[in-house]
C-alpha cells in the first residue's frame, strides 16, 4: 500500500505518467488526506490528470460525500465545479442543498456545473434555482438551466421559453425546440 506521503510526493512531481498511475490505484481510498489530494488534482493543468482524478472519485467505493461537499468551498473553481459533477455522477442526493447554493457561485463554470448536476439528479426541489439560472447573464449557464428544466420536466419553466427564445444562440434555440417537443 502506498502511503499518503508517497502519493503527495508523486502528485507534486512533474511526472504525468506517475500521477496517472497513482490516480488509477486510488479508487478504493478512504483516507481523507489522500482524497483531498485526488480532489485537488481536479485543478491540474493537464486534462488527462483531471480526467483520471474525476474517474477515481466517481468510481470510489467508499462514502466520500462529506469530503466532496467540503471541497465545494475550495478557492479553485475547477475543484468546485468538478466536485459538483462527481457528486452528481455518484447520485449523491445528500449534496443537493449545496448544489443549489452553488447555482449562485461567482464562477459561471461552477454555476453551469451546479445546475447541470441538479438536472442530472432530477432534483425537483431545485426548480426555483434552475429557473433563476435560465436568466443568468452567461449563455452556458442558461443552456445548462434549460437542459436541467427539461430533465426535471419543470412545466412552469417552459412558460419562460417564449422570452428566452429571442436568444441568438443556435444551441439555445435547439434546446428550446427540444423542450417544446416535450410539452
Amino acid at each position: 500500500m502506498i502511503s499518503p506521503e508517497q502519493i503527495d510526493s508523486i502528485m507534486r512531481s512533474d511526472s504525468k505518467e506517475e500521477k496517472i498511475k497513482i490516480l488509477e490505484l486510488t479508487y478504493k481510498c478512504d483516507n481523507s488526506a489522500t482524497l483531498n489530494m485526488i480532489i485537488s488534482a481536479l485543478d491540474d493543468g493537464d486534462i488527462q490528470i483531471r480526467g483520471e482524478a474525476f474517474s477515481a472519485l466517481v468510481l470510489n467505493e467508499n462514502d466520500i460525500s462529506d469530503i466532496l461537499i467540503q471541497n465545494l468551498n475550495s478557492q479553485s473553481k475547477n475543484v468546485r465545479g468538478f466536485s459538483l459533477l462527481v457528486l452528481a455522477n455518484r447520485n449523491d442526493r445528500k449534496a443537493i442543498p449545496k448544489m443549489i447554493d452553488s447555482t449562485s457561485d461567482e464562477s459561471a463554470m461552477v454555476r453551469s456545473c451546479a445546475v447541470g448536476a441538479l438536472g442530472y439528479l432530477k432534483a425537483v426541489e431545485a426548480i426555483h434555482a434552475i429557473q433563476k439560472c435560465m436568466e443568468d447573464p452567461n449563455p452556458e449557464v442558461r443552456k445548462s438551466a434549460i437542459k436541467a428544466a427539461i430533465d426535471i420536466g419543470d412545466q412552469t419553466a417552459f412558460e419562460k421559453l417564449d422570452e428566452i427564445s429571442k436568444e441568438d444562440d443556435p444551441e439555445i434555440r435547439n434546446l428550446l425546440d427540444y423542450a417544446k417537443s416535450k410539452l
